[in-house]
């Protein structure tokens, strides 16, 4: 009993952390700022995100994960020992067993790795499930059932679709395409119409402000700044929601055809399954204007959010945790 457990939703843009009984105890950037002179971390998450781009050269601020995998061994394991630690508070007599949520078109490399820095992050045993099933069983679908459900899990550097049934996932697909590839979108978009340069962060926040999966009736609007590409001065513009909607245009189309081809790959009766059921968008991304409309337009299915997107994958992993007899088919590699 006096072992401490964490579930550990290790994304790309975010990570969540949540404890059994507590709940999510940690939202914060998966950023780290690191001094290049003295090799030390110098801050982790909200603190390190606000140094993105204003930084000396001898200070980085950088996303150690790179579409949902290890991209920064050493910075990874940094992050992960400040995220446990600041979980669990200071001193304690036991090592902690950790659950971290993994993209599940992961290789078997890249999940060691992940086995690896969480272990050496300070946990005592180290369980790794996919990131489908932690999102579904925080959606509160019931996955052990013997019929079809459909989650897509939309993060900041992947999107994942899967259909599952009986704890296991029977069709997925996932695609390096997510809320950093939408952000990039928009940078590339002002630059092209505008010729304005803006940052990742401004172009985030147009992003949660006005952004649109499909393009509303009522038109949005929100001033931006940024540096103008001609005479190299600060500069502000005002852009619609239509601007941010034909920007993201490309990579939606990305995340419909991965929808499809899942779709394609189910068995009939699931596929029965899931036209009755609906699919179900958890995940950052998830939470753009009408994401869930696009969905059910392009697919003919109905669709829509988990309540709590955000918190699907982390609440998943915790339950999983708390549960590891029910759900041990649905777990991948312990260590």
């Amino acid at each position: 009993m006096f072992v401490k457990k964490i579930g550990i939703d290790l994304g790309t843009a975010n990570t969540l952390v949540h404890v059994p009984g507590r709940g999510i105890v940690i939202n914060e950037p998966s950023v780290v700022a690191i001094s290049l002179n003295e090799k030390i971390v110098l801050a982790v998450g909200d603190e390190a995100k606000e140094m993105i781009g204003r930084t000396p050269d001898t200070i980085i601020a950088s996303r150690p994960l790179k579409h949902g995998v290890i991209a920064d061994y050493k910075t990874t394991e940094a992050m992960l020992r400040y995220f446990i630690n600041k979980a669990l508070g200071g001193w304690r007599l036991f090592r902690p067993e950790v659950m971290v949520a993994v993209p599940a078109g992961i290789t078997s490399t890249e999940r060691r790795a992940v086995v690896d820095a969480t272990i050496a992050a300070g946990a005592r045993a180290a369980y790794i499930i996919k990131e489908p099933i932690a999102a579904a069983i925080g959606a509160n679908i019931p996955i052990g059932s013997a019929s079809g459900h459909m989650i897509i899990d939309l993060g900041g550097g992947t999107s994942e679709m899967a259909v599952i049934s009986l704890g296991g996932i029977v069709a997925n697909t996932s695609v390096r395409i997510g809320g950093n590839k939408l952000d990039i979108a928009i940078m590339e978009y002002t630059r092209r119409k505008y010729n304005l340069a803006v940052g990742e962060r401004t172009a985030e926040e147009v992003k949660i402000e006005i952004g649109s999966a499909l393009y509303l009736q009522k038109k949005m609007s929100m001033e931006i700044r940024g540096r103008d590409m001609v005479s190299g001065l600060p500069r502000t513009i005002t852009i619609t929601s239509d601007d941010i909607t034909e920007a993201i245009q490309a990579e939606l189309e990305g995340i419909i055809l991965a929808v499809k081809t899942v779709l394609q790959n189910t068995p009939p009766e699931l596929a029965a399954d899931v036209i009755d059921k609906g699919i179900v968008l958890a995940g950052g991304s998830s939470l753009l204007r009408n994401m869930d409309r696009l969905i059910a337009q392009a697919t003919g299915v109905p669709a829509y959010t988990a309540d709590d997107a955000l918190l699907c994958v982390a609440k998943g992993t915790g339950i999983a945790l708390e549960n590891l007899e029910s759900y041990k088919r649905s777990i991948l590699a312990t260590s």
